[in-house]
C-alpha cells in the first residue's frame, strides 16, 4: 500500500515536472507548422506569379508588345512590394502571438512552482516547528525534575 503511494506521488510528480515542457513543446510545434503553412502558401504565390510573367515575356513579339509587358511588369513590381509588405506583417503578428502564447505559458509555470514552494516551505515547517514545540516542553520537565 504504501509502495503504491510513493508511486502514486512520483507519477503526480514527474507529471507536473513534464507538464510545462509539453505545453511549451505543443506550442513552439503549432508555431511551426503555422510559420510553415503561411511561408509555403507565400512561395506558391510568388512562384507562380514568376512563371506567368516569364510566360508573358515569352509571347512579346513586337515593340508595343514590350511596351505592354513593361508597363505591366512596373504594375507587377508595385503589387508585389505590397505583397511582401503583407506578408512580413502577417509574419509579424504570428510572431506576436506565440510571444505572447510563450510568457502565458511561462507565467502559468512560474505561478505553479512558486504555488508549490510555498506548499512544501508550509509542510516543511509543520513538523519542524511541532518538533521544536516537544523539545523545549520536554527541556522543561527535565528542568522541573533536576529542581
Amino acid at each position: 500500500m504504501q509502495q503504491d503511494q510513493m508511486f502514486n506521488a512520483f507519477t503526480d510528480q514527474t507529471r507536473n515536472f513534464f507538464e510545462p515542457m509539453r505545453k511549451l513543446n505543443g506550442l513552439m510545434l503549432d508555431n511551426m507548422e503555422k510559420m510553415t503553412q503561411y511561408q509555403l502558401e507565400s512561395m506558391k504565390r510568388y512562384s507562380q506569379l514568376g512563371t506567368e510573367r516569364m510566360r508573358a515575356a515569352s509571347e512579346i513579339r513586337d515593340g508595343e508588345d514590350m511596351r505592354d509587358f513593361t508597363q505591366r511588369q512596373t504594375e507587377i513590381m508595385n503589387e508585389l512590394s505590397q505583397q511582401m509588405l503583407e506578408d512580413a506583417r502577417a509574419m509579424t503578428e504570428l510572431s506576436m502571438a506565440f510571444k505572447n502564447e510563450l510568457e502565458s505559458v511561462f507565467n502559468e509555470a512560474s505561478q505553479k512552482a512558486a504555488n508549490q514552494a510555498s506548499e512544501a516551505t508550509k509542510a516543511a515547517a509543520e513538523p519542524a516547528k511541532s518538533a521544536s514545540q516537544s523539545s523545549r516542553g520536554g527541556n522543561k520537565s527535565d528542568a522541573s525534575k533536576s529542581s
